[in-house]
């Protein structure tokens, strides 16, 4: 059975236990964990897996698929690493600040969304301090100065980010829900969570981690805004107090 995905319920939770089901070359997976997987333009987390007589670190976390099982989620360890047995019961400790720094700029993403508008995700990259989405829109139409102050007032009014779930069928019956081109809702298990920041000001289905309130995110800047073909503009925002 795939890991049981800890962090989609509570993207706060720190550490916990869990027992391995598999350990290979490429990493060891479990029976659950905190750490997210790379996906969605959001890196993979990172920490230590720690159990009886051993200890090794996390460098990343990744999907891992196979043609003959579900897919998991695989902790890759640091090279040379001492590994744990297949049935171990280990400790999980993730790099908190370094979560919480991309949880905050994940969720001004979402920010930035809410401002742009009715407009499609081309691509994106959920950073610590600067990340960047790219959108569907001509040249000249948002400038830096309005959406750095209106995600600072959104992030300001300390809206509430709460996720629901939804089934498939239901995803199907509002595809307008989908901001992203090329990134598709996360699916496979016959359900889908929606990500909604203050009530409806964004409402699009994220499987990603984020704040529970917009004010954790603290002050940003939208730094540059490029263009990259006849359609696609990159906004990229950095928090305020980082160099650019």
């Amino acid at each position: 059975m795939p890991a049981i995905k800890l962090f989609q319920e509570d993207a706060y939770q720190k550490n916990a236990s869990a027992k391995v089901t598999y350990v290979g070359t490429e990493g060891v997976r479990l029976d659950q964990t905190v750490f997210y997987a790379m996906s969605g333009g959001q890196p993979g987390d990172t920490g230590l897996l720690r159990w009886n007589g051993g200890e090794a670190r996390i460098i990343d976390t990744r999907k891992w698929k196979s043609e003959s099982e579900p897919e998991d989620i695989i902790h890759i360890l640091a090279e040379g690493s001492s590994l744990p047995s297949i049935g171990d019961q280990v400790e999980m400790v993730l790099d908190w600040e370094r979560r919480y720094a991309l949880m905050k700029m994940h969720t001004a993403m979402h920010l930035l969304c809410s401002l742009i508008g009715d407009v499609a995700v081309t691509g994106g990259q959920v950073g610590a301090d600067k990340s960047r989405l790219d959108f569907d829109m001509p040249s000249g139409a948002v400038d830096k100065q309005t959406l750095t102050e209106g995600m600072n007032r959104l992030i300001a009014e300390n809206h509430q980010v709460s996720f629901r779930w939804i089934s498939d069928e239901e995803m199907d019956e509002q595809p307008d829900l989908v901001r992203t081109m090329k990134v598709k809702p996360p699916r496979g298990t016959g359900r889908v969570r929606l990500v909604a920041v203050g009530g409806n000001l964004d409402l699009q289905p994220c499987g990603g981690t984020h704040v529970r309130h917009t004010g954790e995110i603290g002050p940003v800047e939208v730094v540059k805004i490029e263009n990259k073909g006849k359609q696609n503009r990159r906004v990229i925002i950095a928090r305020r107090q980082a160099s650019v």
